[in-house]
């Protein structure tokens, strides 16, 4: 049993934002088996908007169907529904929603290594999310395009984790993820500069005017860790 060392991620501005489908994520490893920040208030614009999807999209979208305006603002535990197309020819159709915020703690940590700047100068994050596939094809085994936003408008990618950490348990979409299909995970996202997470944002690609949650952050949980 032995420690692994935290790399850290690549955080990118939303004002210079390249290829998401590039994008660095932090790998966590480890040895383990197993007060109210400023988030914005709860004030959503509709999650049943009519959209278009996008001309070049190759994604059917079920008859009936209204996608999420692009650029909504929405409060947590408001689904939105989108376009999930990860690579021409291959997408579906996506509930997604963000239902809680909470602020961790360094000591959650225990077990990992930590570069020094995000052992000394970070604020850590724990999203609660929901995705559901309501479209008609399977993205089993794909990552979501879920960033952190923190006040200094940078994109923070989702820790990416190779064993289970207990006070948020993250997973991946499983590798089968069909029409129907439903999974709840847990994020991390570690923001720089001891930053705050003012909320999370579904962004794709960079022509792609983001889908945003904002809402209360709540004060690290009490108690022993989950698991």
């Amino acid at each position: 049993m032995h420690n692994e060392r935290v790399r850290s991620p690549v955080s990118r501005s939303a004002l210079s934002l390249v290829a998401l489908a590039t994008a660095s994520t932090l790998v966590v490893g480890g040895c383990s088996s197993g007060s109210d920040a400023s988030g914005g208030d709860d004030s959503s614009a509709s999650a049943s908007s009519a959209s278009s999807p996008s001309p070049s999209s190759t994604v059917k979208v079920p008859d009936g169907t209204k996608l999420t305006e692009q650029g909504s603002n929405l409060g947590l535990a408001v689904g939105a529904r989108v376009i999930f197309e990860p690579s021409v020819g291959r997408g579906s159709v996506l509930d997604l929603t963000v239902n809680k915020i909470r602020r961790g703690r360094l000591s959650d940590f225990k077990g990992f290594i930590l570069d020094d700047a995000y052992k000394k100068n970070a604020s850590y994050y724990y999203v609660s999310v929901q995705v559901k596939n309501v479209g008609e094809s399977d993205v089993g085994g794909l990552p979501v395009p879920l960033w952190g936003v923190n006040q200094a408008n940078t994109l923070l990618p989702a820790v990416n984790f190779t064993t289970r950490f207990a006070r948020c348990p993250s997973q991946p979409l499983p590798k089968r993820f069909g029409p129907g299909k439903a999974i709840s995970t847990c994020l991390v996202y570690l923001s720089p500069g001891k930053g705050k997470l003012t909320g999370v944002s579904y962004r794709p690609s960079q022509e792609f005017n983001p889908i945003t949650w904002r809402g209360t952050v709540l004060p690290p949980a009490t108690g022993p860790k989950k698991g």
